[in-house]
């Protein structure tokens, strides 16, 4: 069974992770973004959510971890907890 592990910044609204997205493509740590902005209690690990598999996040933070490749970094994803950036860590099969 493949494995994925990611990082992630929740926030509010569409126009806030798209601007944390722009600052973090221009050099920003996406693990310091994390942990100024995100909303979920992750943000204080930088935004590390460990290891998981199909099945164990929502339907659309899913979908787009293990459609990415390692290192990537999501456009922003909405789910029923807000607006989420995804950056992939490692992907394990």
């Amino acid at each position: 069974m493949t494995t994925v592990r990611a990082s992630h910044i929740l926030v509010k609204t569409e126009e806030e992770a798209k601007n944390l997205k722009q600052e973090i493509e221009q050099g920003k740590s996406f693990a310091d973004v994390a942990m100024e902005v995100s909303l979920c209690p992750s943000g204080q690990d930088g935004g590390d959510l460990g290891y998981f598999g199909k099945g164990m996040m929502v339907k659309e933070f899913e979908d787009a971890a293990f459609s990415m490749n390692v290192g990537q970094i999501s456009d922003p994803i909405k789910t029923q907890f807000g607006w989420h950036l995804i950056q992939l860590t490692d992907k394990q099969d």
